[in-house]
């Protein structure tokens, strides 16, 4: 009895997950070779033939052309073994060659098998024997079929083997294919890079580091720094980001946080005050307080706010999280924010303390700037970045005024939502730091 065989979408490699359908190159009936291609797929990174490991009968097709499929599903089903083709030896059911991709090497180990395609119905479509490379004779193929031929005058069919040729110097037309008719794959082209220079063309030579210039300080990219340096690269590469700005009279509120320290007790923190401030507008605009789950392709609402707040220490810049910042008031907040700055500074914060915010608070005015389009803390969806308060020109009730003037930004992750949302956000902030009773109101 012949034994059918599932082939599934392997893995492209390069990261990719998954592949569209472009066209077919055999048809449910067609009798197939072993690592014959029998579909063509676009990836993100080039047009790929994707031959099947098992030699037999087409028994099923999954996907019409157009079809977005992930890697590891159903390609095709193959019947193999005897009984399932005319041959004058069968041979028993094989496991396939464990061939990946056209040009990715085959397995020549088993001896070859003689085949003929099936004598076609009157009416029925011609089989289509892609690529075969017949053992005895050569067989007869419909003009309309397509054919796995070289690609211009080097018998080549996979982007990636002309890619790693090309990439190491390596002229194709000095090489003998092992695949079928001549063509060139992968095995052969590793072969011919691993052969001695006698025997092969000479290999471009590996990158060399810049020599060093006299008196320049070279740093490792590593610990906390290299830590950063993958983080912000990261975020860059994977949030589609934007920032919008405004600027705010603080005066209020700063009048505010004078009469509160006047009253006694613990000092609370202009960053505390914003921070409450935050989380009152996390409260009226949640798209912002969420992450993007690229494998489900959804958005995720957070329920609770950990907010992140930038530190600068002698090691580099860490974002301590304050748990739970939705339930704080301004005075567990504002000592909350002095414990892990003083833990930051000395270097002792844990990896709990560091990780799992969901919006960050960033206080560059500490740096004497006004302004500043900050990279988002992934996989955060947000960041509000506040500016120095200096003294400046402002129309106050109808009248020119000396007023303490913010300005504020907001970055935000652009797929989360759009500028109406991020923008209502930045406003109703800036109107709780110019009148802090819009604040008291919505509590």
């Amino acid at each position: 009895m012949p034994q059918v065989l599932e082939f599934k979408l392997p893995d492209l490699g390069e990261g990719l997950t998954e592949a569209e359908i472009v066209r077919w190159l055999v048809a449910v009936g067609d009798v197939v070779e072993i690592d014959q291609p029998v579909v063509e797929v676009e990836t993100a990174k080039a047009m790929v033939e994707v031959p099947c490991p098992y030699g037999g009968v087409v028994t099923a097709r999954f996907g019409e052309e157009g079809t977005e499929l992930p890697v590891g599903a159903p390609l095709i089903t193959v019947a193999v073994g005897a009984g399932t083709e005319p041959t004058e030896s069968a041979a028993p059911a094989s496991s396939g060659s464990g061939n990946v991709l056209v040009g990715y090497g085959t397995d020549h180990s088993r001896p070859a098998r003689r085949r003929r395609v099936r004598p076609a119905a009157a009416g029925s479509r011609p089989p289509a024997a892609a690529g075969l490379a017949p053992a005895v004779a050569p067989v007869a193929v419909a003009a309309s079929a397509p054919v796995a031929v070289a690609v211009g005058p080097v018998p080549v069919i996979s982007p990636l083997v002309r890619k790693l040729a090309r990439d190491n110097g390596l002229d194709l037309r000095a090489l003998s294919g092992s695949g079928p008719e001549g063509l060139i794959l992968r095995a052969d082209v590793e072969a011919a890079l691993r052969a001695p220079r006698s025997t092969a063309e000479p290999v471009a030579p590996a990158p060399v580091p810049v020599a060093a210039v006299a008196g320049e300080v070279r740093i490792p990219l590593k610990g906390v720094r290299g830590a950063v340096a993958e983080k912000l690269s990261r975020s860059r590469r994977e949030i589609p980001e934007a920032t919008c700005w405004v600027d705010a009279d603080a005066t209020e509120l700063m009048a505010a946080r004078t009469a509160m320290n006047a009253a006694g007790g613990p000092k609370i923190s202009v960053l505390a005050l914003l921070a409450r401030i935050c989380t009152a507008a996390l409260a009226k605009y949640p798209e912002l307080n969420s992450t993007v789950d690229l494998a489900a392709k959804e958005i995720v609402r957070l329920p609770s706010v950990h907010l992140g707040f930038a530190a600068q220490t002698e090691r580099g810049l860490v974002v301590p999280v304050v748990r739970d910042a939705q339930t704080r008031n301004p005075e567990t907040l504002s000592a909350e924010f002095g414990r892990l700055t003083e833990l930051a500074r000395a270097g002792k914060l844990a990896p709990s303390d560091l990780t799992g915010g969901t919006f960050t608070l960033n206080n560059y005015g500490v740096f004497g700037v006004d302004g500043s389009t900050p990279i988002i803390n992934h996989p955060e969806a947000a960041m509000l970045g506040v500016g120095r308060i200096i003294p400046k020109p402002w129309v106050y009730r109808g009248e020119l005024a000396v007023r303490q003037v913010v300005q504020l930004s907001l970055t935000f992750d652009h797929r989360v939502c759009d500028g109406g949302t991020a923008g209502g956000f930045l406003r109703y902030v800036a109107d709780c730091v110019e009148s802090p009773a819009v604040l008291l109101r919505s509590l």
